[in-house]
C-alpha cells in the first residue's frame, strides 16, 4: 500500500515526530472522517508501506529523520508545494525564498527525481492574475532548474469549507475571478513552455479539460508507476476510486485527518477554520496512535476498505466538504 501523507494536512511541516513515532510503532489509526467510532488501523511497517508520499509546503522538520527513514527501508517521495501568492491568500506559509533554499537542499539530499514541484492550486484573482502567474512561475521554476523534474498544476476549486473565508476575503478587496477556457489554456502552454525551459515536465492535477494540446499533460500526484521507476520495483498502478473521477491518482491510503493545518490558506478544502486547526494542533500528543485525539482501533485491520473509502468520498463530494477522503 501507498501511504499519503497527507491531502488533508501538511505532516512534514507539523506533524513530523508523530510520523516517526507511528513509523516506529509500525502503524496508525484513522478515523472515519464522518463517524469517528469508526477507526481504520492502517500498517505502517516496512514490509507493509510500498511508499511514502509526502505532501507539503515545509519538509524540513523531517530533514533530521530522512537517514533513519532510509535505514528503516522506506521508499519515499514528496509533492512539494511552492507557490508566491500575496499573504492575503496564504496567511502563513514560507517565504519563496526559504522555499528554494529547502527544496535544494532536499534534492541534493535525495535526488530531483524523487520530488514533485506542486504549483497548486492556480487561484485566479484582482490580486493573482496571468501576468502574475506567468512572473512567479517562471521565477520559481528558474530557481529550482536541476533539482526536479516535476511539476503538477491545477486551477482552484472552492470548496464549501473555504466559502466564508473567500467571502471575508471579498469584503477586504480580494475577489476572485472567473477566466475563461481560452485564457486557461493560454496559460497553460506558457507554463509548460517555461517548465521545458528549466528542465521540467508539467501535468495537470484531476483537471475537467485536458491541456495536452498546449503541453500539459494529465498527471497523478500519487503515481504508482513513476515510483516504482524511481525504486526500481513493481507496483500495481490502478485508478483511486476513492477520488474524483478527474483523478489519476493511483490506490493510496491517506493518514492525515482534516482541520489541522496551520498554514492558513484561503481556498483550503481540508481546513473549515483555522482557529479550529489550532486547538486541535494545541491538543495534538505526538504519542498518540492518530493524529489528532487518542484513537485505537476497533479491530485489526490493516488494508482499507475499498468500499467504505468510496462511500465516504462519494458522501464527502456531495456535501462539497473536501477534495478526497
Amino acid at each position: 500500500m501507498i501511504i499519503s501523507a497527507s491531502r488533508r494536512t501538511d505532516i512534514p511541516a507539523f506533524y513530523a515526530r508523530w510520523l516517526m513515532n507511528r513509523l516506529r510503532a509500525g502503524y496508525c489509526t484513522v478515523p472515519n472522517p464522518f463517524n469517528a467510532n469508526q477507526v481504520m488501523h492502517v500498517s505502517l511497517k516496512p514490509r507493509d508501506v510500498d511508499a511514502l508520499v509526502f505532501w507539503t509546503r515545509n519538509p524540513r522538520p523531517l530533514f533530521p529523520f530522512l537517514a533513519e527513514l532510509d535505514e528503516r527501508g522506506y521508499r519515499y517521495v514528496f509533492n512539494f508545494t511552492m507557490l508566491n501568492n500575496p499573504r492575503q491568500l496564504d496567511a502563513h506559509c514560507p517565504n519563496v525564498k526559504s522555499s528554494v533554499r529547502i527544496f535544494r537542499q532536499l534534492s541534493e539530499r535525495i535526488g530531483p527525481e524523487r520530488i514533485s514541484w506542486r504549483y497548486d492550486p492556480i487561484v485566479f484573482s484582482n490580486l493573482t492574475e496571468d501576468a502574475f502567474h506567468r512572473r512567479a512561475f517562471e521565477q520559481i521554476a528558474g530557481e529550482l532548474q536541476g533539482h526536479t523534474k516535476r511539476c503538477i498544476v491545477s486551477v482552484v476549486r472552492v470548496y464549501r469549507k473555504s466559502v466564508k473565508r473567500l467571502r471575508d476575503l471579498a469584503a477586504q478587496g480580494v475577489e476572485l475571478a472567473e477566466w475563461s477556457g481560452t485564457e486557461i489554456a493560454a496559460l497553460m502552454q506558457y507554463l509548460s513552455e517555461a517548465a521545458s525551459h528549466h528542465g521540467m515536465e508539467v501535468f495537470s492535477c484531476a483537471q475537467e479539460t485536458d491541456y495536452s494540446a498546449y503541453g500539459v499533460r494529465p498527471g497523478k500526484c500519487i503515481d504508482a508507476a513513476y515510483i516504482a521507476q524511481i525504486f526500481g520495483t513493481e507496483l500495481a498502478d490502478k485508478k483511486d476510486p476513492a477520488q474524483r473521477s478527474k483523478c489519476g491518482c493511483s490506490i493510496s491510503k491517506d493518514i492525515g485527518m482534516y482541520d489541522s493545518c496551520l498554514f492558513g490558506c484561503r481556498y483550503c478544502y481540508a481546513t473549515g477554520s483555522l482557529d479550529r486547526a489550532r486547538s486541535n494542533y494545541r491538543k495534538h500528543h505526538p504519542d498518540s496512535p492518530s493524529l489528532l485525539g487518542w484513537h485505537r482501533p476497533l479491530r485489526e485491520q490493516t488494508q482499507p476498505d475499498t468500499n467504505i473509502e468510496i462511500q465516504l468520498a462519494a458522501q464527502a463530494l456531495a456535501q462539497g466538504e473536501c477534495e478526497t477522503i
